[in-house]
């Protein structure tokens, strides 16, 4: 069991949530995911964890490939609904899933979400109770690129990403860079370096 304390501050981080489905046959499972994350610049790989005892997990093994769909703030229906086993639902919402676009094969994805990402599986590694899939997204559908984002925390429950942390017009790394070059260092590289 997890200490209360390292529970509640692990509670505090918030994520982006997304629904990750799969198909294989025609068997269809999906379900709501805050532990999707991108874990490259330089390549479209992305990690998504889930549990083996998941019905969606055999058929990510089984078909090799997932999508994700990216959640807008105004779904939480679609992310309160895929955060529980189908069963519970007795699978009524079926309008929460659709096929991707031009190929019914392939994983379904969420309607009007974010943006729909088709990944296949190139690893996978086993933790205590779950398995990390590492896939390379192979094709992406974009769609509300503006919207902002449904957000979730297990202290802090449902949120919309919004308000800019940081004030227009000012560039923190330029007033850090400002700091280096006043300390007398040598400030090499432009804007876009990431190191």
């Amino acid at each position: 069991m997890i200490d209360r304390e390292i529970k509640r501050s692990l509670g505090q981080m918030m994520k982006g949530v997304e629904v990750v489905a799969a198909r294989h046959d025609t068997e269809v499972r999906a379900y709501t995911s805050h532990w999707v994350t991108q874990v490259s610049f330089d390549e479209p790989v992305i990690m998504a964890s889930v549990s083996p005892k998941h019905d969606t997990y055999e058929l990510m093994v089984a078909s090799g490939e997932f999508s994700v769909s990216i959640l807008a703030g105004d779904q939480i229906a679609e992310g309160q609904y895929f955060s529980y086993p189908g069963r519970k639902f007795h699978r009524i919402a079926k309008e929460f899933l659709v096929d991707w676009p031009d190929d019914p094969e392939a994983p379904p994805v969420v309607p009007n979400a974010i943006a729909w990402l088709r990944c296949s599986i190139f690893d996978r590694m086993m933790m205590r109770d779950h398995e990390l899939m590492f896939a390379e997204v192979v094709e992406v559908v974009p769609g509300r690129l503006r919207e902002a984002p449904l957000l979730y925390s297990s202290r802090l429950g449902w949120r919309v990403a919004g308000d800019n942390a940081r004030q227009r017009g000012v560039s923190i790394r330029d007033e850090l860079l400002d700091r280096v070059r006043d300390a007398g260092f040598e400030v090499v590289g432009g804007a876009d370096d990431e190191d």
